[in-house]
Parts: structure tokens; C-alpha cells; sequence
């Protein structure tokens, strides 16, 4: 699985952002796709993700309420609208996809990562 993920860019504090990814190669190695990020000096933390063999879909506790994750199955691609975004959301994103659950735990064991883009949050 290739995954493609232009975008990210620079916004104010409390502004919008939309990352997009696109996922080429094996559709049944990619069930879940989502986005991990990682600041300065922090571990790599799963931001959300979705399931597609049930359309759930997930967040951590850091974004929840405030990003929305959407896909678009006819393009293979997934949309994270990210708004009343903070400074501390300030990270490289990655997006990332799976075949199936690790251990229970949609935020673990993906196996497939894109190039990364920059998110910065300006107060």
C-alpha cells in the first residue's frame, strides 16, 4: 500500500485544516487508515482512524470533538478536517493504514505510513 498525503501548511490558533490521503495498492491492507503525529521531543501519537469494514471511526482523547476523519471509498482516500486547532496540535502528521486490529487497539500496529506533513499552530 502507497499512501499520499499532501497538504498541512501553517493556520492560527482556533483556525481550520484539511490533510487528505490517498491510499494505492491492496484496498484489503488498508481497513484502517487514520493519521499519527509527532511534536518535538514526543512519542508518536494515533490521532484518529477509520474502520472500514464497519465505517467506525476513532479518536484520541487529545482531538476529539474538534477533528473529523471522513472517507472517500470511491478514490480510496480519507479526509481529516482538523478545526479549533491549538498550538499544541503543532506536529508532523503521518498518515498510516492497517489490515486489521493489533491486540485489540485500533492506535496500534499500523504498517503502512506516508512521507509525513507538517502542521503548524501559531497563537
Amino acid at each position: 500500500v502507497h499512501l499520499v498525503e499532501p497538504g498541512g501548511g501553517s493556520v492560527q490558533a482556533r483556525g481550520p485544516l484539511r490533510l487528505s490521503c490517498a491510499a494505492s495498492g491492496s484496498t484489503a491492507s488498508n481497513n484502517f487508515m487514520g493519521w499519527s503525529r509527532q511534536a518535538p521531543g514526543k512519542d508518536r501519537e494515533a490521532v484518529p482512524a477509520f474502520y472500514n469494514r464497519g465505517g467506525n471511526t476513532y479518536y484520541s482523547d487529545s482531538v476529539k470533538g474538534r477533528f473529523t476523519i471522513s472517507p472517500d471509498n470511491a478514490t480510496n482516500t480519507v479526509y481529516l478536517q482538523m478545526d479549533s486547532l491549538k498550538p499544541e496540535d503543532t506536529a508532523m502528521y503521518y498518515c498510516a493504514a492497517k489490515a486489521r486490529w493489533y491486540l485489540g487497539r485500533w492506535y496500534d500496529g499500523y504498517t503502512y505510513w506516508g512521507q509525513g506533513t507538517q502542521v503548524t499552530v501559531s497563537s
